[in-house]
């Protein structure tokens, strides 16, 4: 049996906001926009070339908004990454090498905290 993991639920304070700024700074695909009721709202977004998407939204996560930690999202070149986050307008730290990996770390407007990586190459 496959066990796919395919969407992460983003506590977010300010959808609008949040979805602007993974959709337009941050470059992911905007998927789905619903409102379901006053109480629900559920927008899914997926990063370019992956098969697990992010959902922000009204109602669907009990977390506190900011309270994400440790979200990864590996390129094919770290470099060529952090220069489109920075001029996509997100604040990204510089490069950071480490013998598991080269690394960029940003967040969102609510501090969401996420890495870049991109994986050594294998001998």
């Amino acid at each position: 049996m496959d066990w796919k993991l395919e969407l992460v639920a983003i506590p977010v304070s300010d959808v609008d906001r949040a979805k602007a700024f993974y959709a337009e700074k941050v470059g992911f695909n905007a998927d789905h926009d619903r409102t379901v009721s006053d109480e629900i709202r559920f927008v899914q977004l997926t990063p370019p070339g992956s098969a697990c998407s992010i959902a922000l939204g009204k109602g669907l996560v009990d977390a506190p908004p900011g309270s994400a930690k440790g979200l990864q999202l590996v390129v094919a070149d770290i470099n060529a990454a952090r220069a489109e986050l920075v001029g996509r307008g997100v604040e990204v730290s510089e490069v950071q090498e480490f013998p598991w990996g080269s690394f960029v770390f940003f967040g969102d407007p609510d501090g969401n905290r996420w890495s870049v990586q991109q994986v050594p190459a294998r001998n």
